[in-house]
């Protein structure tokens, strides 16, 4: 089945930075019936993309798959490896045979018992191949603690979120460095990135030369959750993290990124939410609004927008 949505009923945008060409848009080929989808991410040719679909309370959790053929993306479908626990968070490897992501599943396959959020992945021959069963990426990265939002760029290296202990904060955006096929003992990233509030939702660069990552209710944000960009100088040392332009970034909470480096456009989660105004004067007003993009729901966007402009 596919589904086809007119651009122009629910397209809206602002320009960025004051370039025209740069708009934040909804993602509308991604179900917008849905008012809480939790993250995206894409491979590198545009042809299959996975992101959360969660209920309101997330009692339910799950991963889903959209597969981008002649006629536009299909309806998207829950994965073989998702659905009886909480899954979310999935991150293609740039490569695209593997597929991290975060659950609650025991690690003890006789077990039925969840246990807190670790960090997995399943893997896949080719393109065309079905995924594994999930695999549980293991010490030194999973402990009793939750980790959260894996992102790995093309030399293995990964970033994620942990409440561990060692971090500066409430979250930090943890480090582990992959060599001769195995990680190094996690560390918590610089104070250039970190604080002592909550920093998440960590992406990385392909090439490992930048970091895009959420941090809440910071000094020289826009209010509630913010995305900040950070980049590696040329002694590898993370530079102080900025925050991104309005309207990318805006008074609700913004999080959860993920940039298509071929096209420049990066996409994002966000509950903005329409201001009524004074329209709301019968039930098919506020029905109307209760169905709209912008009604407070966590919702996928995008922007077109090139993130080294900022560096």
């Amino acid at each position: 089945m596919k589904f086809y949505i007119p651009l122009l009923v629910l397209f809206f945008g602002w320009s960025v930075n004051g370039q025209n060409n740069s708009q934040v848009q909804p993602v509308l080929e991604h179900l917008p019936m849905f008012d809480k989808i939790r993250d995206f991410t894409m491979d590198a040719k545009g042809k299959e993309s996975y992101f959360t679909i969660q209920s309101p309370n997330e009692e339910v959790s799950v991963i889903v798959k959209s597969v981008n053929g002649n006629n536009g993306w299909d309806m998207p479908a829950i994965t073989s490896f998702s659905g009886k626990y909480k899954d979310l968070e999935p991150f293609l490897s740039p490569d695209g045979l593997r597929l991290y992501f975060v659950s609650n599943r025991p690690v003890d396959q006789a077990s039925t018992t969840p246990k807190d959020f670790d960090i997995w992945y399943v893997e896949r021959a080719n393109s065309t191949s079905e995924w594994s069963t999930p695999i549980n990426i293991g010490a030194p990265i999973n402990t009793e603690h939750n980790e959260f939002y894996p992102a790995v760029a093309q030399n293995g290296n990964l970033y994620y979120t942990c409440d561990c202990p060692g971090a500066l904060g409430r979250d930090d955006i943890f480090f582990s460095s992959y060599d001769d096929g195995s990680y190094a003992e996690p560390i918590s990233l610089s104070g250039n990135i970190n604080t002592e509030g909550f920093e998440y939702n960590s992406y990385i660069s392909p090439d490992d030369s930048y970091l895009i990552f959420g941090g809440y209710n910071r000094e020289d944000g826009q209010g509630s959750g913010d995305l900040y960009v950070s980049f590696k100088d040329d002694s590898g040392n993370w530079t102080k993290a900025i925050p991104l332009p309005v309207p990318i970034n805006s008074k609700y909470m913004d999080y959860c990124p993920f940039v298509d480096p071929t096209n420049n456009v990066l996409y994002f989660t966000s509950r903005r939410s329409q201001e009524p105004g004074s329209n709301m004067v019968s039930m098919d007003d506020l029905l109307d609004y209760l169905k709209s993009y912008q009604n407070g729901g966590s919702r996928l966007y995008k922007a077109q927008f090139d993130i080294l402009s900022l560096k």
